[in-house]
């Protein structure tokens, strides 16, 4: 026997990330990623990949690291780099920031 539709029960959603943002910081950030064409957004949602990052990372996938490296040694390298930067970054320098700020 199956309830009728008005009657299921209703899991409650969690709360948005964006209720937690004032409205007018967010109205800010949404005139600077219109001016920049989408790619503030972008970044925030790739977890601070660029577009050049997102697309390396799918051919590194289905090429094998090898492989990208000989085809251009000089993306492979901006690629490596940028991962590099971004990973020493959320991983390593903010975590002992926020470590440091508890003691």
């Amino acid at each position: 026997m199956s309830l009728p539709q008005d009657m299921l029960p209703v899991e409650p959603r969690p709360a948005s990330w964006r209720s937690f943002i004032p409205g007018f910081l967010w109205e800010v950030f949404r005139r600077f990623d219109r001016r920049m064409d989408g790619a503030a957004s972008f970044f925030v949602k790739h977890w601070g990949k660029s577009r050049f990052m997102v697309a390396m990372s799918k051919k590194a996938q289905y090429m094998g690291l090898e492989n990208l490296f000989l085809k251009g040694p000089k993306a492979f390298m901006y690629f490596f780099l940028f991962y590099l930067i971004r990973d020493t970054i959320l991983y390593i320098i903010i975590p002992i920031w926020f470590a440091t700020m508890v003691d």
